[in-house]
Parts: C-alpha cells; structure tokens; sequence
C-alpha cells in the first residue's frame, strides 16, 4: 500500500454529525458527513459532502432545496456557511457543496517549520 493511500484511510478531518440546513428561511434538521479541501487552481477552500434529511421532506421543500433561487445555510455548533445542493444518489442522499470557511470548526495550519 502506498503512502497516499495509508494517509487516506487514517484521514479523520472533516466533520459527521448532525447539522441545520436552512431553505429560504426554514430550518430542516439533517445529517451530513463534510470534508474541504484547499484548492490550488483558484486559492480558496472548498468544503464538500453529503446531507440526509432527518424527517420526511414535504415535495415543497424538496423543490426549493434544488431550485437556483433558494437561499441556503448549512450551519452547526461549529460554524455556519452558504450552501448549495446538487445531486440526490440512490440512497436519498444530496451532494453539498460550498467555498470560503466551512459550517464546522476547522485547525488553523501551522505557518512555521518547526
């Protein structure tokens, strides 16, 4: 096994667990698995993962929740960001994805060589 690969399976970052994600005002509980990544083309930090609904969703919301125009959040008690949401796979999960800081606490890099 290389070294990359025994990296990948102790990688522990990211974030599991429940969350909040709120639709143009309405808060719907969820459970996600997050992960970011710091993306050299364009310098910024790019968090990603996937969203389970914890209820049942009303057709409304499953709507809004893919529509261009809804304004969404993801936040938990680490933190709160801009969402956006794509794809549902076959176990009714959606993809989520956004920019900038993450909706959970992250470790600052260490910037010296010590």
């Amino acid at each position: 096994m290389s070294d990359a690969e025994t990296h990948d399976d102790d990688h522990e970052d990211g974030y599991r667990g429940p969350a909040v994600l709120t639709v143009d005002g309405e808060d719907v509980p969820v459970r996600v698995v997050l992960d970011a990544r710091h993306e050299p083309q364009d310098g910024r930090l790019h968090w990603f993962g996937r969203l389970s609904l914890e209820r049942d969703a009303e057709p409304a919301l499953l709507g809004a929740l893919t529509a261009s125009s809804s304004r969404l959040e993801l936040r938990t008690d680490g933190g709160r960001s801009e969402a956006r949401i794509g794809d549902r796979d076959p176990w009714g999960r959606f993809r989520v994805t956004g920019v900038g800081r993450p909706p959970y606490v992250i470790e600052e890099p260490a910037l010296d060589d010590d």
